[in-house]
């Protein structure tokens, strides 16, 4: 038997807490309301490739704006039907009908596509917290989907807490690193990399 130590506990019931790459990935939306907006600009964000699917008369203004200007990779303005999940890497809904929402999940279960229904816990493979962003800085508050205006408000403590410029501070951190990994580069060179990065990072995220 192992010898007893002070290992971390294991707390059971969380979520794997992932900072996901979806860019040029296909991501399929359903719906065209203000849930809807709010998932597309979170995959734009992240430089996915978007399908929305919804008719026209059930866009709201943002979502609408976002089809005209070409922001959408493809528009289909039509109610949902199981082809459009052909080729979707992701499938993301925001429709009032919980019937139709079940029946997505259902059909992405089958066709091991990631799905999220919005507001149905029980029927999503992960979960949208809440998100403050800041240049390269992200930060995901969640709930697992227990209390998601709480969430709210506990990114904006966070946020209103982080001293100004941290977004540009990351920037210039990142700047930092490549340019330390092309002055020494290789694994060998590792030790002095870190040694220059712990000198001058922290000066440059006051700049």
């Amino acid at each position: 038997m192992s010898e007893e130590k002070e290992y971390p506990p294991i707390r059971k019931g969380g979520s794997l807490m992932l900072a996901w790459q979806v860019k040029n990935k296909n991501v399929l939306i359903v719906g065209g309301g203000n849930v809807a907006a709010g998932r597309i600009v979170n995959v734009l964000e992240a430089d996915a490739k978007v399908t929305l699917v919804s008719p026209r008369g059930g866009l709201i203004p943002e979502v609408a704006y976002r089809v005209d200007s070409g922001q959408i990779t493809t528009y289909k303005d039509k109610e949902f039907d199981e082809t459009d999940l052909e080729g979707a890497d992701m499938c993301l809904t925001a429709i009032d009908s919980p019937e139709a929402s079940s029946r997505i999940w259902k059909l992405c279960k089958e066709r091991k596509i990631p799905v999220n229904v919005a507001d149905v816990p029980p029927e999503c493979d992960f979960y949208f917290g809440s998100q403050h962003r800041d240049g390269p800085l992200q930060i995901m508050i969640s709930t697992n989907g227990a209390a998601p205006k709480l969430a709210n408000l506990i990114r904006l403590h966070i946020a209103e807490s982080l001293p100004m410029n941290t977004g540009r501070g990351c920037q210039n951190v990142g700047k930092l690193r490549r340019k330390l990994r092309a002055i020494a580069p290789g694994p060998a060179q590792g030790p002095k990399r870190m040694k220059w990065y712990f000198t001058f990072s922290l000066l440059l995220t006051e700049g």
